[in-house]
């Protein structure tokens, strides 16, 4: 007679971390090749820097703690957060922008809680909001877009965006860019459609469209970036396919937008805050919603809890916008609900079985007790 052997069920999956983190990067192709088609080669330069610094801080973190430097590079966490900071940075933003920012986001913003799985706040929100504060011109210097580029100038080159970022590339290193390359350095900077918007204060909505060469020619969110916000939702769908995250986050963060900005938008008038879908196209949403917002190491953990993550998070991002003093405001607003993750997730956690927990109190009680109350 055959033996049976019975062995405990388990769950397979390919889902591990290392799997999860490559997948969100590729993820950042789509909005990548947008930034880069609208603004140059500056995105792929800050990417690359950042992820060379990334990889360096981290090896060097481990080494101090006397970890296995290589197994907790094969995890691909610290590639994930350079990547999301350096899309996230001005294009042609100094070199020691994306050092500085990515330095502080591994070291300080990750390791020094402990690492992976342990830090209470988005390691690459922190480092972009400590680059904001401490450095605002440099990280306000947004390139305009290629079409606004007149006539006579032309976009710069791989060559010359490297320049620009790192001076000592320039042969005479000494000499300022603007004098190599005249009448063409003013062209590379200009305000963000969210940052022109916000210093309108006397033209109605209809007449601000129509002056601004942001929203010519029929565009609802300024030129460029609204086919940026569509190519982070396009590798941010990717994801919700390949189920690396749930859909709650993301939508409770656009819908509480969107519902704001309906309240408060009139086409008519000057005080108008931005139509649905300005505020949805316009930034940092997309890329916010599907790619900062769905950390789950910093954001609620019960699927309830991250629809009201989300929902907070579009609320603050639309108020930020409109009465604050930064005109995007993802950042912010992320690192405000991940203060506020663990208690939403006190009241939002499903009970476990055999535990009964009352608002603000939690009780421990068998199941037998239950039964018998019942």
């Amino acid at each position: 007679m055959a033996l049976l052997k019975l062995t405990s069920p388990h769950a397979h999956t390919t889902q591990n971390t290392a799997h999860v983190m490559q997948l969100v990067t590729l993820a950042t192709i789509p909005g990548l090749i947008a930034l880069t088609l609208f603004f140059g080669w500056g995105s792929i330069i800050n990417v690359t820097l950042s992820c060379i610094v990334a990889v360096a801080c981290e090896a060097l973190v481990m080494k101090l703690r006397k970890r296995p430097v290589m197994f907790y590079l094969k995890d691909y966490s610290a590639i994930l957060t350079a990547v999301l900071l350096g899309l996230s940075l001005p294009p042609l933003a100094p070199w020691w922008i994306a050092v500085v920012g990515v330095s502080f986001a591994i070291i300080i913003a990750k390791n020094l809680y402990g690492g992976l799985g342990f830090n209470p706040f988005n390691p690459a929100m922190i480092g972009y909001v400590v680059l904001l504060i401490s450095f605002p011109v440099q990280m306000t210097a947004w390139p305009a877009p290629a079409e606004l580029y007149p006539a006579n100038m032309e976009v710069p080159g791989f060559w010359h965006s490297m320049q620009i970022v790192l001076p000592i590339l320039n042969p005479d290193s000494m000499v300022n860019i603007a004098t190599t390359a005249p009448n063409t350095i003013d062209a590379y900077t200009a305000a963000t459609p969210l940052d022109t918007f916000k210093q309108n204060n006397s033209l109605l909505v209809d007449q601000f469209y129509k002056k601004e060469e942001f929203f010519s020619q029929g565009r609802l969110a300024g030129l460029g970036w609204e086919w940026i916000n569509i190519s982070f939702l396009l590798g941010g769908c990717y994801l919700l396919y390949r189920k690396i995250f749930t859909w709650h986050a993301p939508l409770g963060m656009l819908a509480s937008l969107a519902l704001c900005s309906v309240i408060f938008y009139d086409s008519g008038s000057s005080t108008s805050l931005g139509s649905p879908i300005f505020h949805l196209l316009s930034g940092a949403t997309m890329f916010g919603a599907f790619f900062i917002i769905t950390d789950p190491v910093t954001s609620a953990t019960s699927n309830k809890g991250r629809l009201v993550y989300g929902v907070l998070i579009g609320i603050l991002i639309f108020i930020i916008r409109s009465w604050g003093s930064y005109p995007d405001a993802v950042a912010f607003a992320v690192l405000l609900m991940n203060f506020a993750a663990p208690l939403i997730d006190n009241y939002t956690m499903p009970r476990t079985y055999g535990y009964s927990k009352s608002r603000g109190k939690s009780n421990i009680t068998k199941k037998e007790d239950e039964i018998d109350a019942s």
